[in-house]
């Protein structure tokens, strides 16, 4: 992605008649912290999403849906836990430690989408900026650009495919199986099976 980034970004500066960058002058331009942290934000508000959302929602027959007949091990009680056993430190502390740490994989997910959306806000009003100040336009503050149609279209253009991908497969595990895979249910299971059971 670096190369191929600092290559364009050349292409467009020779285009404009500007001077090309070094690869280690490139690292400078909002251009590639733009295009790197745009996909991470939406990789990471899709994780997030897909913690949550499978904790909750029940999609019957799919191979990504647990099983809403039959007891998870992942709803179990921390709280009932034997604690002679080897538990993380969080489950023997309890309180508000345990309360956060039922939910950390899903705070960890949210915060680094938070991150990956202040990057993109920033390197996007970076490279939006160069942008302007090639055509001869006054730059714009990041609040100004992060509450434009630019970054919001690019998120979303993002975010659409992520979501996409997970409906897809979702429904498309109902009916559909790869051998092996831990993703797919048992190729011989009946299609109302839900989950990898």
């Amino acid at each position: 992605m670096v190369l191929t980034g600092w290559h364009s970004f050349n292409s467009e500066q020779v285009e404009h008649g500007e001077a090309q960058l070094s690869l280690w002058s490139y690292f400078g331009q909002g251009h590639i912290w733009e295009a790197l942290f745009e996909n991470w934000e939406s990789e990471f508000l899709q994780m997030a999403a897909y913690v949550v959302l499978t904790a909750y929602l029940v999609q019957r027959g799919s191979a990504e849906s647990k099983d809403p007949d039959q007891h998870e091990t992942v709803d179990e009680e921390p709280r009932d836990a034997d604690l002679r056993h080897d538990v993380p430190w969080p489950v023997r502390k309890g309180g508000l430690v345990l309360k956060l740490y039922e939910h950390s994989l899903a705070i960890a997910f949210a915060l680094l989408f938070l991150g990956s959306l202040v990057g993109h806000a920033l390197g996007g009003a970076a490279a939006y900026n160069d942008d302007l100040r090639a055509h001869g336009e006054a730059a714009v503050s990041t609040w100004q650009y992060a509450t434009g149609s630019q970054f919001w279209f690019e998120s979303f253009q993002n975010w659409q495919s992520e979501f996409l991908a997970v409906f897809a497969i979702v429904v498309l595990s109902i009916f559909l199986r790869e051998k092996g895979s831990s993703e797919s249910k048992p190729v011989a299971a009946p299609h109302a099976t839900t989950g990898t059971a």
